[in-house]
């Protein structure tokens, strides 16, 4: 993937987040091509993402599945107001061209 100016404004945690919420049995792989990074930055951020609660991994059969806890709240003072889901309904539904 080719940004045109080289910035987004969100992070590669925010992009791996909405992957994972979208599509939750994704394998890595996919989410980084998606995501435009290396399998082995998306494995450090769904740890990071795991280790601070806002993703949970099932082995489901010989794949991960992964759900994104709604509940969550943005860490900078200034978005913590936000949930996730509400972040993540945000997004997904202007993805779709619904909302």
């Amino acid at each position: 993937m080719s940004i045109a100016n080289g910035w987004t404004f969100l992070t590669n945690h925010g992009h791996v987040l909405v992957c994972l919420a979208s599509t939750p049995d994704a394998r890595l792989r996919d989410v980084a091509e998606m995501v435009g990074i290396t399998e082995r930055a998306v494995q450090q951020i769904v740890r990071d993402l795991e280790e601070s609660g806002y993703v949970l991994k099932e082995r489901v059969g010989r794949r991960n599945s992964y759900t994104v806890v709604r509940e969550g709240r943005f860490r900078h003072p200034l978005e913590s107001g936000t949930s996730v889901g509400e972040f993540i309904d945000l997004v997904l539904a202007a993805d779709t061209g619904s909302g």
